[in-house]
Formats: C-alpha cells, sequence, structure tokens
C-alpha cells in the first residue's frame, strides 16, 4: 500500500506566526500595562523579596517563596507583553477608506447582524488582545470574526459552531472610534500597598 507524502518542516524552520492586529486604543492599554510592571510592580515586590530574605530561613520564609513567585509571574507577563507590542500592527478603525475597503468588514470594523430569528446584534471586530464580550467586541480570528470577515450589508455568512452552523444576514457595516477599556492598575497590587508614585 502506497503511503500518503506527509511533509514535516525542518527543525530550525521559522514558525508561523499570526500578525498582531490592534487598534491604537489596543497597543496603549498593553504599554501601560507593560510600564506599570516593569517601572512600579517588579520594583515593589523586589522590595519585599529582598526584606524578607534577611528574615532568616528562606525555605520556610512565606514572604520570600511569594515573591520570588510573583516575580517570576511578573517577568513572564512582561516577556509577552513586549513581543506582543513589538509584533503589533496598528490598525485606526478612523482611518478614511476607500472602495470595498469602507463597505466590507475587515478588522477594525463595526458590523450589524441578525440571527435566523431576526434578533439582532452589534459586534466590534478587533485584536485577540482587546477581546471584551461585555463591550461586544471580537477577536478578529475567532469563529464569528472570521464568518464576518469580507462581508458587506446584505450579505448571508455562515457561522461555524461546535455544534453545527448559524445563518447570519449582515444589516451595517462600518468605521468608527473603538473603545477599549483602558489599564488599570490591579487592586491589592505590591506598588499600591506602597504607595509608589506613577511613572510616565
Amino acid at each position: 500500500m502506497r503511503k500518503g507524502f506527509t511533509r514535516h518542516p525542518k527543525p530550525d524552520a521559522p514558525a508561523t506566526h499570526v500578525k498582531n492586529y490592534i487598534t491604537p486604543g489596543g497597543l496603549e492599554r498593553l504599554r501601560d500595562e507593560h510600564r506599570f510592571l516593569l517601572t512600579r510592580e517588579r520594583p515593589a515586590v523586589v522590595e519585599v523579596v529582598a526584606w524578607a530574605a534577611g528574615n532568616g530561613d528562606r525555605s520556610e520564609n512565606a514572604d520570600y517563596q511569594y515573591g520570588k513567585r510573583r516575580l517570576r509571574q511578573i517577568d513572564g507577563r512582561i516577556r509577552f507583553l513586549t513581543k506582543r507590542i513589538e509584533a503589533a500592527e496598528v490598525v485606526d478603525p478612523e482611518a478614511r477608506r476607500s472602495g470595498q475597503a469602507a463597505t466590507k468588514a475587515f478588522f477594525g470594523a463595526t458590523v450589524r447582524y441578525a440571527n435566523a430569528a431576526g434578533a439582532e446584534r452589534v459586534v466590534s471586530i478587533v485584536g485577540t488582545d482587546e477581546v471584551d464580550l461585555e463591550r461586544n467586541h471580537i477577536s478578529w480570528v475567532s469563529p464569528l470574526g472570521r464568518a464576518l470577515m469580507k462581508s458587506a450589508a446584505g450579505d448571508s455568512v455562515v457561522l461555524q459552531l461546535p455544534g453545527g452552523t448559524e445563518d447570519l444576514t449582515v444589516l451595517e457595516v462600518c468605521y468608527e472610534r473603538i473603545s477599549v477599556e483602558p489599564f488599570r492598575e490591579p487592586p491589592g497590587s505590591e506598588a499600591s500597598a506602597k504607595g509608589l508614585p506613577r511613572r510616565r
């Protein structure tokens, strides 16, 4: 029996990366969180770890163990944010568009659609770092985002769901400002507890 040809990538072949499309507000949020962790939260935790290290046996020192674990979490998040920011491709929904780019749904579009029962919903297509279901902000690579992509008013699209499919009718496509929830200093952060000043 003849076996089908299977292509295996070379070990040193570069990985294929999905472009990190993001709105201006989304990028600002990532930068604000990155700045907070790097200039405020991390220094505050380092101070706690240094203080705890001087309090005897580190193996039984809860403050020291927690601080070291928190530092690893912060450093991991900083690395993640750095990569996302460096790979960001900013798309401004308010930028002028012409032709199909102005009438069809692409990244940054706000789309009004209806399901087969006539129930309407409005969603904005944003980056994976900006998903906010309470604001109806959906990722451009989500099933709904993919279904709506390149559609125009009057088009019928099919939403692929785990349990089947759903027919949707696109009613309106527009491009307007998408308000992204700004980054807020998390309650209980070490920087807040120490009252460290905010840096710009």
